[in-house]
């Protein structure tokens, strides 16, 4: 119906004709088909008032999946022409929509009731369906929800598609946005939670696809200030209704959605707008209880606060200043990494690193750096940024209170008084600020956990155990119940270590390990004490010879210097392969810059023929595309021609100059001169058509009337004579029904009998088929009882079974734990002798070098004499080595395995102390292999030999 019209005020002119008659479905089909017909694809006014007219009808009746059509045509005939109007109908259809639905809303009485439902976009429930057939008469709230949910569903459906439309429209971003924000303030206004995920996760994926087609026509460039600004605004909007609705997840999201914006555009937005961002931020940490990256955003908004906004009163500095140390002072003060997974660690450090992000440190995460953001660093930071010169004086001792002091037992007494003035402390901010209201007091059960927290550990430093009693008392403020639970965390991370007994009801404190710090330092402590103490009570000699303090260590100092004189050329040897492998790898370098700059070139080279190909074969397409224009102009002007005789082609070469444009401009301009002489000849026709229409008309008028009243005449007469015919059939009928019935008043009684005989075996044959049902499930049930107590026998016999088994199974175990015990015992007993045999040798072996030593010491203290010589040598001194040696196992020269024959025997030339250059002792330094090492007989003999 819609093609047939050539122009659109027909069709518009039809569609009102047809409204006026209320047949809204036939001026929607009309007014819809030519929308979407190819013919009206070029915008026009005309065009643009049934688009008005189209819409209100959609609206009306609830049409939306055609109005949305409509809208696509509609965008597509007036983007590059006249966008404003596309603006204009947009807005419009969302005016239509929202006075529909606040109509309807103010209709019904029971709001509340009648927007109880899940999800806008879903059908309806079964019950509601069951309900509405089984009662006939509907109630109050079921009307309600007649009149409002669907005019709701239809709002809904309405922001849904205005956001598709616009999504990549770069001249209706203001739009986009002004719809967001009104979808935003529906969903926050009505509680539509569902709806609030659904619209973000749209407008979520309107950005990514923005970022993935690039070379859309017409796309939002998120790089224009304008753009950005639009963006930015609809994604803080969305977090803030997001945190006022309490979808923490989808509040998060939002963060990131934020955050991923200015990565992509980087570029940091205002400071107001970052404010917020913080603000919101620190809400959501809070409600997750990461209360470590609650204070991250906390500092990061009051340094945001304290740089850019001027109007801040000192006031309200100092309420955010004390919300930042006590959000600092919630933490945690122990590492949570510790004891967990190394998974768990790997994902604890990626979520760092993505927290740390998000709130604006970036920092570098190494391998072994497990903690990006701790606690430690941040309460240096709020010391070092000056943050605490700006925090009332209660939260300034509660920090040195917590942090600093060490009162194991007036901790918790001191606390209470500044936690109950803490608690007090808030109010509502300035309009300057980015925060409404600071309220201290959320941080009082955190306050209180770390308090507990510090007295157990001050506690456990000083006493080993401590009554439960005693101990609450000195908590007033936590139960002891309270206390377990937070020790049990504490206890898990290794912050203290603890036991409790509540059979004795006290507490026992342990040390966490023999190189913690505290007893590391009383160790150190303990032990300068005691070289001080020894240092008095056996002073050093004074009165020693200088030679003798010398000589002792000259075997060391050679030595040392033989190492040092050694390790400067190992250092040497290794610089200059250092250095020839730096000049490798430099010419390595080169040779690679060298190859990639000729890389470069050539594929520079490649491009830019590939570029010059490509412009010829561009100019190449482009002479072909203007040939064969040129060859349909003169086509064009040839069929004029024909129609027109050669007035056209005079008109054409009249002409200075014959161009494509001139050709193509003549053609359409004969072209359309023809078309509005065929629209001139078909209105003078439609006008000479109306006219004869209109005398035949008047002509046959009063022949008509009279035919009509002749008509009347003759129907009369022949309605009298039916109704008399009609009577008499009656009574005629009537007669022959009385006779009819007394002809069979005589059968009635012998019906009766009939009667009665078919009810009497229909009976019987029910009562037959009645008691063989019952026989039937009778049988069934008895068959099911059976069946049931087989399977609960099977199952009992199963359930033996399988306890049998296990318990086999576990006697078996036991039997394998008692050998492998044993074995275990008899391995340890065979160690342990082993362990004696290698004790006695090792004993051995310790006897043999101390007289391996005191020989060395004798030959040392000889070669020290100057008027004492080999031969002069009393033979007991120069025997006792060699009488040593085949007791102690080692291997022994030849000279020395004999025994002497006189005292003038002389040593061999080996042990001659000119041999080792005077002054250098012949026997090995024991620091040089190893110091007290144990070694055979060839070891001794390798070491005789070095020297």
């Amino acid at each position: 119906m819609a093609t047939n019209f050539a122009k659109p005020e027909n069709a518009l002119k039809r569609a009102e004709e047809l409204i006026n008659v209320g047949q809204k479905e036939e001026a929607l089909k009309a007014l819809h088909g030519v929308i979407v017909s190819r013919r009206h694809r070029a915008w026009t006014k005309t065009l643009e008032r049934i688009m008005f007219k189209h819409i209100e009808l959609c609206v009306d009746m609830r049409k939306g999946r055609i109005a949305k059509e409509g809208l696509i045509q509609y965008r597509m005939a007036c983007q590059q022409v006249n966008v404003n109007s596309l603006e204009e109908i947009i807005k419009h259809y969302m005016h239509l929509s929202t006075q529909k639905a606040e109509l309807a809303r103010s209709q019904a009485q029971a709001l509340e009731d009648a927007l109880d439902i899940d999800d806008l976009e879903a059908d309806q429930k079964p019950e509601d369906l069951m309900l509405s057939y089984v009662s006939g008469q509907k109630g109050k709230d079921r009307s309600d929800r007649e009149l409002v949910t669907p005019w709701f569903k239809f709002l809904w459906e309405t922001y849904r598609t205005v956001l598709e439309i616009l999504r990549n429209n770069s001249k209706l971003e203001g739009l986009y946005a002004m719809t967001a924000h009104r979808a935003f303030q529906f969903c926050k206004e009505y509680k539509r939670t569902t709806e609030f995920r659904r619209l973000c996760e749209i407008i979520r994926n309107h950005l990514a696809n923005l970022n993935k087609y690039r070379d859309q026509r017409d796309r939002p460039d998120l790089t224009a200030p304008e753009s950005l600004q639009l963006y930015l605004d609809t994604r803080f909007e969305q977090l803030k209704i997001a945190t006022e609705l309490e979808l923490w997840q989808e509040a998060f999201r939002s963060v990131e959605d934020i955050h991923g914006l200015m990565s992509i555009v980087k570029k940091q937005p205002k400071a107001s707008l970052m404010g917020v961002y913080y603000a919101k931020l620190t809400e959501i940490f809070w409600t997750s209880s990461s209360h470590l990256y609650h204070a991250y955003a906390w500092l990061k908004l009051f340094s945001l606060q304290k740089s850019f906004n001027k109007k801040l009163t000192q006031n309200d500095l100092q309420l955010i200043a004390s919300s930042v140390v006590l959000a600092a002072l919630s933490a945690p003060p122990y590492d949570l990494s510790i004891g967990a997974s190394h998974l768990e660690l790997e994902n604890e450090k990626e979520r760092n690193l993505r927290m740390a992000n998000l709130i604006g440190f970036n920092l570098d995460l190494k391998l072994e750096n497990r903690e990006v953001l701790s606690r430690s660093s941040l309460l240096a930071e709020l010391v070092s940024k000056g943050v605490m010169s700006c925090v009332t004086q209660e939260v300034k001792d509660l920090y040195h209170l917590l942090e600093h002091e060490f009162l194991p037992l007036d901790l918790a007494s001191r606390v209470e008084p500044l936690l109950t003035k803490i608690s007090k402390v808030g109010g509502k901010l300035s309009s300057a600020s980015a925060l409404p209201e600071v309220k201290l007091s959320q941080y009082v059960p955190s306050l209180e956990k770390l308090a507990t927290l510090r007295l157990l550990q001050q506690v456990s430093q000083v006493y080993q155990s401590v009554q439960i009693e005693n101990l609450s008392e000195k908590i007033p403020f936590i139960d002891f119940s309270l206390v377990e639970k937070i020790s049990v965390d504490a206890m898990k991370h290794k912050f203290i270590s603890m036991k409790v007994d509540h059979m004795k009801g006290t507490i026992i404190f342990s040390n966490l390990g023999l190189e913690s710090d505290s007893v590391r330092d009383q160790l150190m402590v303990f032990a300068e004490h005691l070289n001080k103490s020894r240092s008095m009570i056996y002073t050093p000699a004074k009165n020693a010879s200088k030679l003798a303090d010398m000589l002792p260590s000259l075997a060391e100092t050679v030595e040392k210097e033989h190492k040092r004189l050694l390790a400067r050329k190992s250092i040497i040897e290794k610089r200059k392969e250092e250095q020839e492998r730096q000049l490798l790898e430099m010419e390595r370098e080169e040779e690679a810059k060298r190859l990639k700059l000729q890389k470069l070139t050539e594929e520079a080279e490649q491009k830019r023929l590939a570029s010059e190909y490509e412009q010829r074969k561009n100019q190449r397409i482009r002479k072909e595309i203007e040939e064969r224009e040129l060859e349909e102009a003169q086509a064009l002007l040839q069929e004029a021609e024909k129609r027109k005789g050669r007035r056209g082609k005079k008109h054409i070469i009249e002409g200075e100059k014959v161009t494509k444009q001139s050709l193509m401009e003549f053609a359409l301009s004969e072209q359309l001169r023809e078309r509005q002489e065929m629209e001139k000849k078909l209105q003078k026709f439609a006008k000479t058509m109306d006219y004869l229409e209109r005398a035949k008309r008047e002509e046959a008028a009063p022949l008509i009337e009279a035919a009509y009243q002749q008509r009347l005449e003759e129907e009369k007469v022949l309605h009298e004579r039916e109704q008399e015919q009609e009577v008499e059939l009656s009574r005629q009928r009537h007669d022959g029904d009385l006779k009819e019935k007394g002809r069979l008043s005589g059968m009635l009684g012998n019906k009766m009998q009939f009667q009665e005989r078919v009810l009497n075996h229909r009976r019987a044959e029910y009562e037959r088929l009645r008691s063989e049902r019952e026989e039937r499930i009778d049988q069934i049930l008895q068959s099911r009882r059976q069946d049931r107590d087989m399977k609960r026998k099977m199952l009992f016999y199963l359930r033996s079974e399988e306890e049998r088994i296990n318990r086999e199974r576990e006697e078996e175990e036991a039997r394998k734990r008692e050998e492998a015990e044993k074995r275990k015992i008899e391995e340890a007993a065979k160690k342990a002798k082993l362990d004696a045999i290698a004790a006695k040798q090792r004993q051995k072996e310790q006897e043999a070098e101390e007289k391996e030593r005191q020989r060395r010491e004798a030959l040392f203290g000889r070669s020290t004499e100057p008027a004492a010589t080999p031969a002069a040598r009393p033979p007991e001194t120069a025997a006792a080595p060699g009488a040593a040696a085949p007791s102690s196992g080692r291997y022994v020269p030849k000279f020395r395995r004999a025994a002497p024959e006189g005292p003038t025997q002389a040593p061999p030339p080996a042990a001659d102390p000119e041999r080792f250059g005077g002054a250098r002792p012949p026997a090995a330094d024991p620091e040089r292999f190893g110091g007290s090492r144990s070694g055979s007989g060839s070891g001794s003999s390798s070491r005789t030999s070095r020297w």
